[in-house]
């Protein structure tokens, strides 16, 4: 399953990343989130070793949610070497997400 991060562990979840970084922000409530939730898994298991994917719940880490600019739930942001390079917004299919993966890592 994919790994919960706080504010607390999320910049140094980044800095230690050898490879890039898909990050779902979603809250409990919302479900675009939850539906968004079986899309992230399958992402983070065909990826595995080639990016790390992680969520964070806007309501128990506010901070970096704040700073990141998010706006509305869900919204991923992917990450390579501490910086965001990409981000999208929504519950959006397995084959958009790839698409996003994929230039990523392109």
């Amino acid at each position: 399953m994919v790994t919960e991060l706080s504010d607390s562990s999320f910049q140094s979840t980044l800095q230690n990343a050898k490879v890039p970084v898909l990050v779902d922000f979603s809250a409990g409530w919302c479900q675009p989130c939850k539906a968004l939730a079986p899309t992230i898994d399958k992402v983070a298991d065909e990826y595995k070793g080639k990016m790390e994917v992680y969520k964070i719940d806007i309501d128990e880490a506010q901070d970096t949610a704040a700073n990141l600019g998010i706006m509305s739930v869900p919204t991923c942001i992917f990450f390579r070497d501490g910086k965001e390079v990409d981000r999208f917004t929504g519950n959006v299919d397995l084959r958009t997400v790839k698409g996003h993966v994929d230039r990523v890592l392109g």
